[in-house]
């Protein structure tokens, strides 16, 4: 403690820097002129969409320190109109927490570890590959995102156990789905919407998005298989060594062996309740990809199947109600960060600098060769997503207004949408204003800063990477 004291600067939470980027944007609606495209009504997208060249100047809308104030709370719910925001997400994570909660007071997640790494002895590192190319596939083709939230309680465990650190267990999950995303083949929440905004069809360019997220992906699982196999070898190496101990205590079972792995008993009912956990996902994933569901459907299911494991496992309503009390309020932190990053969108929205960030985009590329249009694109794509983190938001946001753009600049549109879904993607590995990126840190008690620190070299490749592709898909291509 004296040594950590004598250090100086500490880096913020979370919340600080959260915090600090809604007065950030407050501030600059003081500054940037405040404008607004026409937007007309679109019944493919079900939203209004602007229309290109139709940017005019309005009266401001400065946000002061009582919208500030009132940004979290806005972040949540729109306090005007009493229309949800993220309000729907952090509930699902409070139900996660819950659903959690329960499946750890029967034992199994505990006795299942221990099984798996006897099984798993010496195969550990296999996890990682499979892991996330079942993530990547999920964010390729319906935008996971928001449901990888509920994975970390389960893999960080497994993780530690197998002598990774909990810094492994979320790379293999935000990098697995964001990699995924990044490479969207028939996203619905991105390429879909992108391609129908810019008015092509889902299938051009989907070859392109195919060899990207390929090589991106192994480029990725390389990159974290590496870190760990370090890690292993050297706990010291972990960039979170100094909280190897505590995370131990906090997400391994107190007194558990894990030298041998294994010797917690593991009953028929552990097996049981294993077997409806897993069914949960499952059923969870069907519902996002094929049934139409969104947050308030997989709330409902994960407290359905925390109510049903309590009654099999019996618990008793004491213990099930206390469990899942208990498992919510651990993600607590977690919901009122996502609530907080979404306060960011708010105050910009309502300070009218939304469209003029976009009309200076609209504007810079005016007037470029092929080549020099598509990268300009990715990287207004890359600017724009930082304050606007939501792959669908951005897409209808962007594509009506830069999709024409290429038909003046002589590029296909669909490299327009490939630009958009890989900035968006690249993005949404690190954007602060993330509720995925923020919430999965928070679970994994991984620090933002450490985060950035261990993932940069890995954005730098993969942005090498989908810069020369879209180079060299520009010059190959013919002439919209």
């Amino acid at each position: 403690m004296p040594s950590a004291e004598k250090s100086g600067f500490r880096f913020p939470s979370a919340f600080t820097i959260l915090f600090g980027l809604i007065v950030l944007v407050a501030a600059l609606t003081w500054i940037i002129p405040a404008g607004q495209y026409e937007r007309v009504p679109s019944e493919a997208l079900g939203r209004d969409v602007p229309v290109a060249g139709s940017f005019a100047p309005t009266d401001p809308n400065p946000q002061g320190i009582f919208d500030v104030i009132l940004a979290p709370i806005a972040g949540f719910y729109d306090p005007l109109r009493y229309t949800a925001n993220a309000i729907d997400v952090s509930l699902f994570v409070l139900i996660i927490g819950g659903f959690i909660g329960v499946v750890t007071a029967t034992g199994a997640i505990d006795a299942g570890i221990a099984r798996a790494m006897l099984r798993l002895k010496g195969r550990e590192t296999w996890m990682i590959p499979i892991l996330m190319a079942l993530f990547a596939l999920g964010g390729s083709t319906y935008g996971m995102a928001e449901e990888t939230l509920a994975f970390y309680v389960l893999l960080i465990p497994v993780m530690i156990a197998a002598k990774y650190d909990a810094l492994t267990a979320v790379a293999v999950i935000l990098l697995g789905a964001g990699v995924g995303v990044l490479g969207s083949t028939v996203n619905a929440f991105s390429t879909v919407i992108a391609s129908d905004a810019a008015g092509v069809s889902l299938a051009d360019g989907l070859l392109l998005r195919l060899a990207i997220l390929a090589v991106c992906w192994v480029v990725t699982v390389a990159f974290v298989m590496r870190y760990a196999a370090r890690v292993r070898a050297d706990p010291t190496r972990s960039l979170v060594h100094d909280r190897k101990a505590a995370n131990e205590a906090h997400f391994l079972a107190p007194g558990a062996d894990r030298e041998q792995p294994g010797g917690a008993p593991f009953t028929g009912l552990h097996k049981i309740v294993l077997i409806l956990f897993g069914l949960t996902f499952g059923v969870m994933i069907w519902g996002v990809a094929i049934g139409g569901w969104w947050m308030a459907e997989m709330s409902g299911l994960f407290l359905a199947a925390a109510i049903v494991i309590g009654i099999i496992a019996r618990l008793g309503e004491g213990r099930l109600v206390d469990s899942f009390v208990g498992g919510a309020r651990d993600l607590l932190g977690v919901a009122l960060i996502i609530g907080l990053a979404r306060g960011i969108v708010v105050v910009m929205d309502a300070g009218l600098i939304t469209d003029t960030i976009l009309h200076a985009a609209e504007t810079s590329v005016a007037g470029l060769s092929q080549t020099a249009f598509i990268l300009v694109v990715y990287w207004i794509e890359v600017g724009l997503s930082f304050f606007v983190p939501s792959t669908s938001g951005l897409a209808v946001l962007s594509m009506p207004i830069l999709a024409p753009m290429a038909d003046f600049a002589g590029v296909q549109r669909e490299l327009v949408v490939t630009a958009f879904a890989t900035a968006s993607g690249m993005v949404n590995l690190v954007t602060p204003t993330s509720a995925v990126v923020m919430g999965g840190l928070a679970i994994g008690r991984v620090p933002y800063e450490r985060w950035l620190r261990f993932v940069w070299p890995l954005l730098l490749v993969l942005t090498l990477i989908v810069m020369a592709a879209l180079a060299l898909a520009v010059n190959f291509a013919g002439a919209p």
